[in-house]
């Protein structure tokens, strides 16, 4: 397969995603743009075309897809029923980085869902996602544009890197400002459950719903999986990583530093805004969370590129906002191999 690479500067440009919608909508498969991260998307009403995002990615077919929409409007051709906490946060949140789960309609695939009575919903805020889901004129399931189990794309040459031949187009909108995947929100349970954090915050559904809960499912083992993220390893470098969770890693980040020099390995430091380490690589992803978050998956991508052998990361986050996010991402990403100081 060819891949078509779209790049896209403005509105000017728009008329470019009339071939893609096309393809899109025929059973291809096209890679895009949303504020989280990039999407491979398939026509989620074509089992066949669906199958092909498992097939590209090497993703297990137990994992289900979030379903993305253009407006509103088209949810109700996907769901049952929009539970009444759904349409709360639908006025509140979307367009936006906040994924639904509601009782699916019949003409949902199983091998969208998993096989689950549920399906996840999103309608992004990129206009670039939301254009071409409009012209292509159906509703479309996309998980993250990545080989599974790797870092998540945010930028379309991590697409390429990963998928190149293996998907019609891509389309490139620059890089992708939140940077974490969306939050998926389980809306058919009393509270509402995080099934995965993300771009929306605990505190802002709180505020819309009175109060939600994290599933247990989030740490539980054994327990089928209801939104993607919830099973297997993710978002892992090809570097061995370690986690240095605290106000002041610097003194463990140069123990471990110094320790890994001495096995004659590289070293990379994902680093918080310190970056006075004497590491073979430093990626400073900023001292605020919102920054960490936008950078984080492009800073495992680039310490790979450079060869690093071990990854040391710094954590000096907390639990509010977009915080527990980077926390659920940055574990996964380590394999759980973090040292609190």
């Amino acid at each position: 397969m060819t891949t078509k690479v779209i790049k896209i500067l403005s509105e000017k440009d728009y008329d470019l995603l009339y071939e893609p919608a096309k393809c899109l909508a025929n059973g291809g498969l096209v890679v895009f743009p949303t504020e989280t991260v990039y999407g491979l998307g398939a026509n989620a009403l074509m089992p066949d075309s669906v199958k092909k995002i498992f097939n590209a990615k090497g993703r297990p077919s137990d994992n289900p897809l979030i379903v993305h929409v253009s407006n509103k409007n088209q949810v109700s051709e996907i769901v049952q029923t929009i539970p009444e906490s759904a349409e709360k946060v639908m006025d509140k949140l979307w367009p936006g980085p906040i994924t639904l789960v509601m009782p699916r309609a019949d003409c949902v695939p199983d091998s969208v869902t998993a096989g689950l009575d549920t399906v996840a919903v999103r309608f992004p805020s990129h206009p670039i996602a939301q254009k071409l889901i409009e012209l292509a004129g159906v509703p479309v399931a996309a998980p993250s544009a990545n080989t599974s189990g790797k870092p998540s794309p945010t930028k379309a040459a991590h697409v390429l890197e990963d998928l190149n031949g293996k998907v019609d187009y891509i389309i490139d909108g620059g890089s992708c400002n939140v940077g974490l995947e969306s939050t998926v929100l389980d809306t058919t349970s009393t509270p509402a459950q995080i099934l995965r954090p993300g771009g929306a915050s605990k505190e802002q559904l709180d505020a819309i719903l009175g109060e939600v809960i994290y599933d247990p499912g989030l740490t539980a083992k054994g327990v089928a999986p209801k939104s993607p993220g919830m099973k297997y390893k993710h978002y892992a470098p090809n570097a061995q990583m370690t986690i240095v969770e605290g106000k002041n890693p610097e003194y463990e980040v140069t123990r471990l530093l110094d320790a890994a020099h001495a096995d004659g390995k590289k070293v990379g430091i994902l680093a918080c805004g310190f970056n006075e380490y004497k590491a073979d690589f430093i990626f400073d992803c900023g001292r605020f969370a919102e920054e960490y978050a936008a950078n984080l998956f492009d800073a495992l991508r680039e310490l790979d590129l450079r060869g690093a052998d071990v990854i040391i990361a710094e954590f000096p986050f907390g639990e509010t906002g977009i915080e527990p996010a980077i926390r659920n991402r940055i574990y996964k990403a380590a394999g759980g191999n973090v040292i609190k100081c």
